[in-house]
């Protein structure tokens, strides 16, 4: 038998650093927005088709079905409801529509779907505001 040899232990690549925790708690704060406009999406008859759909121009919160609906949501939280409405800017709509854009691309047969943007709107305390049809993908 040969003897196991001890490697020296070289790093892969860069250090990862830990993210700050305001950084951390804001993922926190997001995860639980979307787990709660997705759950009011049920409660009004929507099947969750995805979350957190990533595309290279943008990720769409949620996506969901109902009827012949396809709903891609935005979800704000915020402290209050006024300031979540506020960050959905011409920015936001305009990343949202170009992601909805590749789903539409990977997913074929949701071509012949109604399409709607929607918004949710989430604060502490507060239920969920649903906006939809919140704004339409003409540019």
């Amino acid at each position: 038998m040969t003897p196991i040899m001890a490697r020296r232990a070289e790093p892969l690549g860069p250090a990862k650093s830990t993210p700050r925790p305001e950084r951390v708690a804001a993922f926190r704060l997001g995860l639980s927005a979307e787990s709660r406009a997705a759950m009011l999406l049920i409660a009004k008859g929507h099947r969750i088709a995805a979350r957190r759909f990533k595309t290279p121009v943008g990720e769409i919160d949620i996506v969901a079905r109902r009827r012949r609906d396809l709903v891609f949501v935005e979800v704000k939280a915020r402290d209050i409801l006024d300031a979540a409405a506020e960050a959905v800017t011409e920015r936001t709509k305009q990343r949202i529509i170009a992601a909805a854009e590749f789903w539409l691309a990977s997913h074929p047969d949701d071509a012949q779907s109604f399409i709607r943007f929607d918004v949710i709107l989430v604060a502490p305390g507060k239920l969920p505001r649903h906006i939809a049809n919140a704004f339409d993908a003409s540019r």
